[in-house]
């Protein structure tokens, strides 16, 4: 069980090594686009790329939390933290939905205000920085496309991506719209349609974020099919006081009292719900055993 925990806890160490890398090129690449768009967007008057330029300067700031929050996790447990800081990928999660939806409410009332009071724009500008976004964007999107299952940040941060791109488009759009007829109002316009899809992308951030805050359990987890599960096993008659929580974004936590029909085999059923537990994304599993009949679990 040694080596077993000990395999765990270096694979857990791995993926947080290539997380750390991918959110680093990901934060210079965003951090560049993001000073070309403050530049393009101040000299020539452009609401929508300025607005954009916030919101990935948030998601910049965002990815600079993740890793912080990873590098964190690293930290050995210690007797006030028992757990380490694992748990700061969660909050840091829950941070990073919160500072996206103050972002939201900044671009719908500056672009309330352009829409009243509507200002020159160079679509030309707009376009060309527009589609350096959508390359930046995209090519980080991919990178965290690798690592984004399982893991409530990188999740994030690749939806976070995804919507840039599709911002980017819109940009795009507005610009060539601007260009061809000279439709300025459409820059506030599009401005008010990246609030709403960053909106979108956040809202599901928020809920899970605020779950695994609470100990909820996790989106990935069924506790029917974990239940069902460990009921399978041979030698289990029956399993009460379940509880099932995330220790970080990457690894779920379990406790259990498990009901066998003989204590002979205790070792051995536990290491088999282990293995099952494992296969269901739950790392790290305390089971309690009891013995008793087939009835006993309808009476606990």
């Amino acid at each position: 069980m040694a080596a077993h925990h000990h395999h765990h806890h270096h694979h857990y160490e791995v993926e947080t090594a290539q997380a750390g890398k991918i959110l680093v090129v990901g934060i210079v690449l965003n951090l560049l686009f993001v000073l070309v768009e403050l530049v393009m967007g101040w000299i020539y008057g452009s609401l929508g790329l300025l607005c954009d330029a916030g919101h990935n300067l948030g998601d910049v700031f965002s990815l600079v939390l993740a890793l912080l929050a990873y590098r964190l996790a690293l930290i050995p447990a210690t007797k006030r933290y028992t757990y380490g800081y694992r748990k700061s990928t969660i909050l840091v999660s829950l941070l990073n939905a919160i500072i996206l939806l103050v972002a939201v409410g900044a671009i719908v009332v500056e672009a309330i205000r352009k829409l009243q009071s509507p200002a020159d724009v160079n679509g030309e500008a707009v376009s060309w920085t527009a589609a350096l976004g959508i390359v930046v964007n995209g090519i980080t999107a991919y990178m965290l496309m690798q690592t984004r299952k399982g893991d409530l940040n990188m999740r994030g941060a690749f939806l976070h991506m995804v919507a840039d791109t599709l911002v980017s488009v819109g940009v795009l759009l507005s610009g060539v719209a601007i260009m061809l007829w000279g439709i300025t109002i459409i820059d506030p316009i599009i401005s008010l349609v990246i609030a709403v899809v960053i909106l979108v992308s956040t809202w599901r951030l928020l809920a899970d974020s605020l779950c695994l805050s609470l100990d909820g359990v996790p989106s990935g987890i069924d506790v029917d099919a974990v239940t069902d599960a460990m009921r399978a096993t041979p030698g289990v008659l029956g399993v009460h006081h379940l509880h099932i929580w995330a220790m970080s974004t990457t690894q779920n936590a379990l406790t259990a009292h498990i009901v066998i029909d003989n204590m002979a085999q205790m070792e051995v059923v536990k290491l088999l719900v282990k293995e099952r537990l494992g296969a269901l994304s739950i790392t790290h599993a305390t089971l309690e055993i009891e013995v008793g009949t087939s009835c006993c679990e309808n009476k606990c």
